[in-house]
């Protein structure tokens, strides 16, 4: 296990090397000038030149690259040209409340598509299992900022039952907290429900013609334990890949549904400094919404090698 997780985690370093490779240069030959952003308009050239120069950006990219790429190695994500302060501390900042709307995503996404798949799979061909697969993909088939905006509408605007915006910390005010992030979580959450769902249903309904299913129903289990203490266990196993893979996914749709809510997370982060040309801000972003996403999946294989012993063997 040790070995295969040594090499995991050195095949990290080039993947990462990758993202800040292509992350640096695509910021980099965007339009926009940061200088000319933090003059103003009545800037003169000079001014803007002085300025690029105290910034250090006014040198060729592939002198830029090498200083930034050394940093980022010292785990220095460099200063922020607007917040004038160290990126890391601005993204630790804001990285609780994006870490809060991925996890709770993730128990909406739970909640939805193992009951969903179970039930399906139990009912296969009924109507239960068309609706229940219907309302799982049509969350999947619609994106996390627009089911946020369809929910704002319905919610917040016509019902008046949760806040459209806005948000509470989880210590300062816990009620405020649950029903500022009630709508976002559900919105992301439902957007990915339906992959596992379908996995799920696909992984018990050939779990249940297992022989060691048969035996227990001749043994005079009750149905329900067969499918719970015996299926779902087993169809679980590969459910795991799928839920690891969406922590991911879920992590970087935060970012975007962050905006629609007005939450203050890493995406009103970015967005900020988009649009004021904030190179350093929008790089370590994006470095660290990478290397979340890397881990996330590695721990993934990591579970999915402890828990089947095949796919142990064959990492061995």
């Amino acid at each position: 296990m040790i070995p295969y997780v040594v090499r995991r985690l050195v095949l990290l370093v080039p993947v990462m090397l990758i993202v800040g490779t292509v992350t640096f240069t695509l910021i980099h030959l965007t339009p926009g000038d940061p200088a000319a952003v933090m003059l103003g308009p009545e800037a003169t050239p000079a001014q803007v030149a002085q300025l690029r120069s105290e910034l250090g950006i006014d040198q060729p990219l592939y002198r830029q690259y090498p200083r930034w790429l050394l940093d980022v190695a010292r785990l220095d994500l460099g200063e922020s040209i607007f917040l004038d302060r160290p990126v890391s501390e601005a993204i630790f900042d804001r990285i609780t409340p994006t870490l809060q709307l991925t996890l709770y995503s993730m128990f909406v996404a739970i909640l939805i598509g193992i009951p969903s798949g179970v039930l399906a799979a139990l009912n296969r061909n009924s109507l239960l299992d068309r609706v229940l697969m219907l309302v799982a993909m049509s969350g999947t088939a619609i994106a996390g900022f627009f089911l946020g905006m369809l929910f704002i509408l319905l919610f917040a605007v016509t019902l008046g039952w949760l806040p459209s915006g806005g948000y509470a910390t989880l210590t300062g005010d816990p009620l405020r907290h649950f029903q500022s992030m009630l709508l976002p979580a559900l919105a992301l959450g439902m957007s990915i429900a339906g992959l596992p769902a379908r996995l799920i249903r696909s992984t018990m309904l050939d779990v249940l013609h297992e022989d060691y299913i048969r035996t227990a129903v001749a043994k005079g289990l009750a149905p329900n334990a067969v499918a719970i203490r015996h299926a779902l266990r087993n169809a679980l196993v590969p459910a795991i890949t799928v839920f690891g893979y969406t922590l991911g996914d879920l992590l970087g749709g935060a970012v975007v549904v962050e905006t629609v809510f007005n939450l203050p997370g890493m995406g009103q982060l970015v967005v900020n400094s988009i649009a004021r040309r904030d190179f350093p801000v929008i790089q370590g972003v994006v470095m660290v919404i990478a290397m979340c996403y890397l881990l996330s999946n590695l721990l993934v294989d990591v579970l999915y090698v402890a828990l089947d012993p095949r796919v142990r063997h064959v990492s061995e």
